[in-house]
């Protein structure tokens, strides 16, 4: 099970940092990644880390401003969003996959088997 917290509402240029604590999974043998999906858009993908904890992707409308890691003793994944804008406002949403001992880049929705029920977040200009 993924839980995500941390959303809210927030100014354009402000900083938001989300959770997602995952139990009943052996968490540090997951791949982790976040995706967003707008009001009447399709799910994007924002950024994942993989299960060793030292690759890192992020999608080019958040790189240089959003930042994923991972603590694996205590089972949860972040994000660090720094300078938000109205365009990042979304529901974000964790997801994981198994994936101890690969190393398969993982940016797609159907490269995850796992979902949180998201957390909406809103940036206001």
């Amino acid at each position: 099970q993924l839980v995500e917290s941390g959303g809210g509402e927030v100014q354009a240029g402000g900083s938001l940092r989300l959770s997602c604590t995952a139990s009943g999974l052996t968490f540090s043998s997951y791949d982790l990644g976040w995706f967003r999906q707008a009001s009447g858009k399709a799910r994007e993908f924002v950024a994942n880390i993989n299960w060793r904890g030292h690759s890192t992707d992020y999608g080019d409308s958040v790189k240089g401003r959003f930042t994923i890691s991972r603590d694996n003793a205590r089972n949860t994944l972040y994000l660090q969003m720094n300078s938000l804008k109205p365009e990042d406002t979304a529901v974000y949403y964790c997801a994981a996959h198994y994936a101890k001992y690969t190393n398969i880049p993982r940016t797609a929705v159907s490269d995850f088997g796992s979902w949180g029920q998201g957390t909406q977040v809103i940036v206001s200009s």
